[in-house]
């Protein structure tokens, strides 16, 4: 029996047992099974599940375009911790819950006397958006430093991205302690839910897909925009052919190390999203004690876009996947050891990673290209 031949063989006992669980829950709803199984499917279990798909699905979707392009971006984590803390940050320096106007108002004193430049109409912006925006830009800036090593100097990949990470995961904790005094941030400001009248109304769906998170309907809109960009446009194209035969793409005129740079910066986008997510979207401020409240999604995110084949649908599919199982453990640690439930998603990543095992890397992942090489 070759090694596909297991995989399948195991794939499918995999959803034999799954199959036979859920049927005997159904069957039995008093059993242990059933709990699991009507739990799993809950409203609840599902609206938690979405929100904390978004860091992991948001960042995977980022990451897959980098890695499409050629660059394996395993920083991923480094640009979620800084952004969900760079968020918090410039939430709480321009006012916390209120709102900031642009073009602002200027007050200078020139000469002993003061003067005021007034715009007279301003857009007022709330501050936890412009938080956003501020983690975001961090992720961003911190990704085309990651991308200036990489590409211009050609630093190894793998080296720059531990190098991302770690710089990360000490400097967005020291900077909390230099601003609050702790590794950690006090509560700043919190992303409310966006409630969509009559839809939400819905029975069980309205309440999950129209009384959500705003960072929820982010990430339903990114996913199928992701594919397209990736799959339907001139620019996916580039992306998909400096990844496969950068030479190829060269030679029609386009510049290889551009697109590369375009798609690092895109996950540090989509990375900076995720990040500004789970900090404001969530409790509304950071935690930077240990692994900080990152805690591992940026390479989970990595696990999900391989997965999922580098397929924004599938790396969907497969944050959903962690992220129920999270869900599902919260609610049944009463029913088991609460060691197991809290292994369970990631005993179920590495399981179905070696499942799966049909993932192909672009032909040029992790090679530097130079314009004019043979």
């Amino acid at each position: 029996m070759d090694r596909d031949e297991a995989r399948r063989l195991a794939t499918r006992a995999t959803l034999v047992v799954i199959a036979a669980v859920s049927l005997f829950g159904i069957a039995f709803p008093n059993s242990t099974a059933g709990e699991v199984f009507y739990t799993a499917i809950g409203q609840s279990t599902i609206e938690s599940s979405l929100r904390l798909a978004v860091p992991i699905a948001l960042t995977a979707i980022g990451g897959l375009y980098a890695e499409k392009s050629g660059v394996i971006n395993i920083g991923l984590e480094g640009l979620l911790i800084i952004s969900a803390f760079a968020a918090v940050l410039v939430a709480d320096v321009l006012g916390g819950a209120g709102s900031t106007g642009f073009p602002p108002i200027i007050t200078f004193n020139l000469g002993g006397s003061t003067y005021t430049i007034d715009p007279g109409l301003q857009l007022l912006l709330p501050n936890v958006w412009l938080g956003i925006a501020g983690g975001v830009l961090a992720s961003m800036l911190l990704a085309f430093l990651f991308a200036v090593i990489c590409i211009r100097y050609e630093g190894d990949q793998i080296i720059a991205g531990l190098a991302v990470w770690l710089v990360a995961l000490g400097l967005a904790p020291f900077a909390s302690k230099v601003m609050y005094g702790q590794p950690s941030t006090p509560q700043v400001v919190r992303l409310g839910d966006w409630t969509i009248p009559v839809l939400s109304d819905i029975p069980f769906v309205g309440p999950i897909l129209f009384d959500a998170n705003p960072m929820v309907y982010i990430m339903l809109v990114s996913v199928p925009v992701a594919w397209y960009v990736l799959n339907r446009t001139s620019f996916g194209y580039w992306v998909r052919a400096s990844g496969e035969n950068p030479k190829a793409l060269d030679t029609v005129g386009v510049n290889v190390n551009r697109v590369r740079y375009a798609a690092v910066l895109i996950s540090g986008f989509f990375a900076g999203i995720g990040g500004s997510a789970l900090s404001l979207g969530s409790g509304g401020f950071f935690n930077g004690a240990g692994q900080t409240m990152v805690d591992g999604r940026g390479f989970i995110a990595i696990a999900a876009y391989l997965f999922g084949n580098y397929n924004p649908f599938g790396a969907f599919a497969a944050s959903y996947l962690f992220s129920g199982l999270q869900a599902l453990q919260i609610r049944l640690q009463g029913i088991a050891p609460t060691e197991v439930f809290l292994m369970l998603p990631y005993i179920v990543v590495v399981v179905v990673l070696v499942l799966v095992g049909r993932t192909r890397l672009p032909e040029a992942a992790g090679e530097h290209y130079e314009s004019g090489e043979d």
